[in-house]
């Protein structure tokens, strides 16, 4: 029975079956990957960049969701300044807020 004044005790994670085959094959490919992506990150000149492009891509898409049509362009063209917008564009936009 849940009582909100006792905290609940989380269970450990198993560790062991963790290291598998499997899993190891699949940890190379990620780690190089990742190793890509730093190295294209480094030759940005602002790299916070590919982390504020995330709300913004995630906007346009959960807008379509809503029947609500823009482009990735007019988002990134209207992010600082909505008054020029269409309506869609600033509908995308004000889901990132």
């Amino acid at each position: 029975m849940f009582n909100p004044e006792v905290p609940y005790d989380i269970p450990t994670l198993p560790i062991d079956g963790i290291e598998t085959i499997e899993v190891l094959k699949k940890v190379t490919p990620a780690a190089r990957s990742l190793a890509a992506l730093n190295q294209v990150a480094r030759l940005l000149t602002n790299q916070n960049l590919l982390v504020n492009l995330i709300p913004i891509l995630e906007s346009k898409s959960s807008s379509e969701i809503e029947n609500i049509v823009t482009t990735t362009d007019a988002l990134f063209q209207h992010d600082s300044d909505t008054s020029n917008a269409d309506s869609a564009t600033k509908e995308g936009l004000l889901q990132i807020i």
